[in-house]
């Protein structure tokens, strides 16, 4: 029989898909209060590869990641989305715009990338809150793994490096071998 375990804690991460950068500026002083404290940051990425949010956020969209600390429990994740679900719909408000920027939390392991969303899909396994959870990649042999259902922004590739630079820092925090 196997024993239960501590959890051991995650990286939590967030991407934000956004036209306006003032628009996330506003947002992320929020999120700090969810997430934590802005660890690292991505570099600015074009959101071209879909055009699954033209029509409720517009055209010319940009991605960008942020890592936060501490280390967190892994079961926050439902509790980062529902609120990351607020800020948008604030900031909705906020700058009269049916929906300026998506907020995708989720947080990094050793072993994988995995985030949440409110589509209950097959791949998708049900957190609580109305949130379900996915490992959109996972880390094996130097490199990360996409999924048949992995968003085409991910499979390319583009993101790879700055996740393996997050995994190598938080194996670096937990004091694990990278």
């Amino acid at each position: 029989m196997g024993r239960i375990a501590p959890v051991q804690p995650v990286t939590p991460i967030l991407g934000v898909i956004y036209r306006d950068p003032v628009v996330v500026d506003d947002a992320m002083m929020w999120v700090e209060h969810v997430m934590g404290d802005v660890m690292t940051s991505s570099d600015v990425w074009p959101f071209d590869l879909t055009d699954h949010y033209a029509p409720e956020m517009g055209t010319d969209l940009k991605r960008r990641f942020y890592t936060f600390a501490p280390l967190a429990d892994p079961s926050l994740l439902s509790h980062w989305k529902v609120q990351t679900n607020l800020l948008e719909e604030q900031a909705a408000e906020r700058f009269d715009e049916p929906r300026p920027l998506n907020l995708d939390p989720g947080y990094i392991t050793g072993a994988k990338l995995v985030l949440a969303s409110v589509k209950g899909l097959a791949h998708r396994v049900y957190i609580g809150q109305g949130i379900s959870a996915e490992v959109t990649m996972s880390y094996k042999d130097g490199g990360w793994l996409k999924r048949d259902y992995t968003f085409p922004d991910f499979t390319a590739g583009r993101y790879d490096e700055f996740f393996s630079k997050v995994r190598e820092r938080h194996l670096q925090m937990l004091g694990e071998k990278v």
